[in-house]
């Protein structure tokens, strides 16, 4: 993997990781129990997607810069 792609992988984990705790925080009151408990599983899904990339990014970076 080029060092170009593992900085692209570890730019949008972070992004994805920041815009979806935002996304939690910002969740405004009034709505139904379901509706919060999807957007909980999506949260703690795209979280999880986001620190995936974020790993596959670093382990890329390091081996592209010892490569």
């Amino acid at each position: 993997m080029s060092r170009k792609i593992a900085g692209f992988l570890i730019a949008l984990g972070v992004f994805m990781v920041f815009e979806w705790i935002n996304l939690g925080f910002n969740l405004a009151d009034g709505h139904e129990t379901a509706f919060y408990v999807i957007h909980g599983i999506l949260i703690a899904v795209n979280l999880v997607l986001g620190l995936v990339l974020m790993v596959i990014g670093v382990r890329g970076f390091r081996r592209g810069r010892a490569g």
